[in-house]
């Protein structure tokens, strides 16, 4: 997945192959491309929002772009590998005046999506083989031309998707309270959460404040903090295990935060 600080997302389409070997691996990304991926080995749990998805070796996923994700890539015998395809704007626009007159219709299908396979994405992910690792004068010319053949089949095989390829707006403004309550465990700054609710970042920070009556900063510790002490007294999760989910970037800082606000340190409750 692209985690990057650009919410105009990649310039050129991009062809990854992704091998972690026996490790595993979590993080968060915020998707700025639509994805097309496929797992060799191993198994992924994606979050987006409050919804995971699980998929296993041999699954073929649409990640739909602008969204917070969480994710756990798990080893399987061959450690955990993939193939992915992003697909960037400038890729699909060029295709618009051919392909994309009949998406018209508001894409109404999961930000993540898992394709039905059939001989045509087999044998597009054995074609890729070539194009890993590919260098001098027309690669990148060579992987234009294969994400233009992945967008024609996946137009093939899943018409619906077509209405997110070729939707191009910016995120509509949303209602706030319902993305902060799905959203507060991730974390991204708040210039991301602002572009996902439809706002520039001062009016983003203007409507928080009227709408909670306090900043965005001490809400979602706050939130984040009495979903820990959920976890802590009632689940009897440990702070080591449930930190890095709920956004704390380090234990220290959570505990400290914890003790702050309910008097005790997470190993005294």
């Amino acid at each position: 997945m692209v985690n990057t600080n650009d919410t105009n997302g990649l310039q050129n389409p991009v062809i990854r192959f992704n091998n972690y070997g026996s490790d595993f691996k979590e993080g968060e990304a915020f998707v700025t491309d639509h994805i097309f991926s496929y797992i060799i080995s191993g198994t992924q749990e994606i979050w987006s929002g409050n919804e995971m998805y699980v998929f296993k070796a041999g699954d073929y996923r649409f990640i739909r772009r602008n969204q917070l994700t969480k994710y756990v890539k798990r080893p399987g015998q061959q450690g955990f590998q993939s193939v992915a395809v992003h697909i960037d704007q400038g890729t699909l626009k060029e295709m618009q005046g051919l392909y994309g007159a009949s998406y018209k219709i508001p894409y109404k299908g999961k930000d993540i999506t898992l394709l039905k396979p059939d001989v045509w994405l087999e044998n597009y992910i054995n074609s890729l083989t070539p194009y890993l690792d590919t260098s001098g004068m027309y690669s990148e010319g060579l992987v234009s031309l294969k994400a233009k053949e992945l967008v024609l089949l996946l137009l093939q095989t899943s018409p619906s998707i077509g209405q997110a390829l070729f939707d191009f707006d910016v995120p509509g403004k949303i209602d706030l309270v319902a993305f902060m309550n799905t959203h507060y465990r991730y974390n991204v700054g708040l210039d991301r959460m602002a572009f996902l609710t439809g706002r520039s970042l001062s009016t983003f920070k203007r409507d928080f404040k009227r709408i909670f009556n306090t900043t965005a900063g001490r809400w979602l510790t706050r939130k984040r903090l009495e979903e820990a002490n959920f976890l802590i007294a009632k689940k009897g999760k440990t702070a080591s295990a449930i930190y890095l989910d709920l956004g704390f970037e380090d234990l220290s800082h959570f505990s400290s935060a914890y003790k702050k606000v309910f008097g005790k340190t997470p190993s005294q409750r």
